[in-house]
């Protein structure tokens, strides 16, 4: 008996250091998938029964799914920042401690900073042919309307086609304005007083009832004049200004054309594949799905049970999988490591009348915007890679989206970064089994550069603690959002500050309904003041860097605005013959 057992060993660790590690010691094409405001309820891998979705579930299946996978912020930009970078935003300055937690404009001047390494640019450096499809986010340009400091190019991609910036409701003709909406109301209404004040001088002038000069009324019109195009040249031109799409440097489409962009996106993300089949690459498809306004093509059009968000995420996973299809018609699906994720948790807060068009976080609290709660940070995550990663796989251990920079490092090759903090871990020990544990003890949980709260994963009992020192006031009350302001700030009087924290027990209990009382839990004071050490440990990792965010990096400079014409003159529609129906 003990010989076979031993003979059973030897020939799990011949496969283990033979099968598997052969597979691995070619470079494999990396394909991610990244949504954008998608819910951790919204696909049915992880439970949703009336949204269909049976390419991304077809994909968890044959490989690896995470049920603890955290996003290192709750807001695109520096959830994006973090993913490509492998650390927490804070560090490279794409945290902000502002109102403005996301990049406003394609020419605001903040960004993802050029000493940032991002993994395309590891990988570029490894032989791997890199391509972003999709949504940026992380800024174009510092100085110049052409210096694309922060543009993908610079940052390891060797093509991009896609949004620099993020949907609006502004990109859709017939939707209310987003950008800003009560900055605006108070410039209008500041407007309307000026364009009252002035009247009234030249009706008191002719009537004789004021005296004053008439250049002094021709002063006060001038400045005021000057006053209403300084925002109104922003403000009023939102879809020329942000909704472009660009290939490489150029710009392609401004302002864009929702209803053939998904078929461009899938047409590129085709060809990308095609042309570089021989290997290897590295795919980012970033989509634009399903953040609002939900501009969904008329095939997927009433075709769910959950209105316009549902027919959005059903077109998404049919773009996953014709993209899927390409692969496997290339003879790639075995040589390719495949990721998705979503960058944050559903936007609870979006809303059209009675209409909900956010996503669904499951049993878990919170969504958008909310750093702390686990609605706004936990994601789908699924890996697959037939014949290394072992099918059928669901692994409970947190893992974070940071831990993609150093996996992909690895399956590349490459080495990581000396002269930097690296807060992502590789993954592919646990992903293939040889790991039970994941090599967080700690993960830090910010809203803005304001840290709301803290999971220690304590390894010995296996349980997963939670800490939130902050957290967001409910408008209403017992809402579970923040329906009154149409986000959870970060700060200020939206937020509710907690000493001693709020202790959660994720282990025993995920949606977190019910804090551990400070004064019958036994463990309340060893396990705050464990976190509280952490935290202590963590602050003195970080480095003051410029803030990306901050109002000025934020605001609309004419500038630096992408234009495909002769500024202000924006305007072109290069795509318009490339489309060939593939919807």
């Amino acid at each position: 008996m003990e010989r076979y057992l031993l003979m059973a060993l030897t020939s799990s660790l011949f496969w283990n250091m033979f099968g598997l590690g052969a597979a691995m010691d070619s470079k494999p094409n990396i394909l991610l998938f990244l949504a954008d405001d998608l819910g951790i309820g919204d696909i049915g891998c992880y439970g949703n029964n009336t949204i269909r979705t049976p390419n991304i579930d077809h994909l968890a299946r044959e490989g690896v799914k995470l049920t603890q996978h955290i996003a290192a912020a709750s807001l695109c930009t520096p959830s994006r920042a973090a993913f490509l970078t492998g650390r927490y935003p804070i560090r490279s300055g794409m945290a902000s401690s502002n109102g403005y937690r996301a990049l406003q404009w394609n020419a605001g001047s903040g960004g993802l900073p050029a000493n940032e390494t991002t993994f395309a640019r590891l990988l570029q450096q490894q032989g791997y042919t890199t391509g972003l499809i999709g949504k940026w986010h992380q800024g174009v340009n510092c100085e110049s309307f052409n210096d694309h400091c922060h543009h993908p190019l610079n940052h390891g991609f060797d093509y991009f086609y896609g949004m620099p910036f993020t949907l609006l409701n502004n990109c859709q003709e017939n939707k209310p304005p987003e950008l800003d909406v009560a900055l605006q109301a108070k410039l209008w209404l500041y407007s309307q007083i000026i364009i009252l004040a002035v009247l009234t001088l030249i009706a008191g002038k002719l009537t004789g009832l004021i005296s004053i000069r008439w250049k002094i009324i021709a002063c006060f019109t001038f400045v005021g004049g000057l006053f209403f195009i300084s925002w109104y040249s922003s403000y009023g031109f939102v879809r020329y200004w942000n909704c472009i799409l660009m290939r490489n440097h150029d710009v392609a489409e401004q302002p864009m054309t929702l209803e053939r962009t998904a078929s461009l996106m899938l047409k590129e993300a085709v060809s990308f594949i095609k042309r570089n089949r021989h290997g290897p690459f590295l795919l980012f498809v970033s989509f634009l799905h399903v953040h609002t306004p939900l501009f969904t093509t008329a095939k997927f059009l009433g075709k769910s049970h959950h209105g316009l968000y549902g027919d959005n995420v059903e077109e998404m996973d049919w773009m996953v999988g014709k993209i899927l299809d390409s692969l496997e018609k290339q003879g790639l699906k075995n040589h390719t490591f495949t990721y998705f994720a979503s960058d944050h948790g559903g936007h609870l807060e979006a809303q059209d009348g009675s209409a909900q068009l956010g996503g669904w976080n499951g049993i878990y609290k919170g969504g958008k915007g909310m750093g702390g709660w686990e609605g706004g940070i936990r994601v789908p995550g699924v890996f697959r890679w037939p014949g290394v990663l072992p099918a059928g796989t669901v692994i409970d251990e947190p893992t974070s989206l940071m831990d993609i920079y150093p996996t992909l490092v690895h399956l590349a090759g490459g080495t990581l970064p000396q002269d930097r903090v690296i807060d992502g871990r590789n993954l592919v020990p646990l992903l293939q089994g040889r790991a039970q544990k994941s090599e967080h003890k700690f993960l830090f949980h910010y809203c803005g550069s304001y840290l709301h709260a803290v999971r220690w994963h304590q390894k010995d009992s296996g349980t997963v603690w939670k800490a939130h020192y902050a957290t967001p006031v409910f408008q209403p009350e017992a809402s579970g959002a923040c329906f009154g302001r149409g986000i959870c700030p970060c700060f200020g009087d939206g937020v509710t500050h907690h000493d001693p924290p709020l202790l959660f027990n994720l282990s025993q209990d995920p949606s977190e309904a019910n804090p551990l009382p400070a004064d019958t839990e036994p463990l309340f004071d060893t396990v705050t003041r464990r976190i509280g050490k952490a935290v202590e440990e963590h602050r003195k990792t970080l480095t003051p860097v410029p803030q990306q965010l901050s109002p000025y990096n934020n605001i609309w400079k004419p500038w630096l605005q992408p234009c495909c014409g002769t500024f202000p003159f924006c305007w072109c529609d290069e795509e318009n013959n490339k489309v060939h129906g593939m919807l």
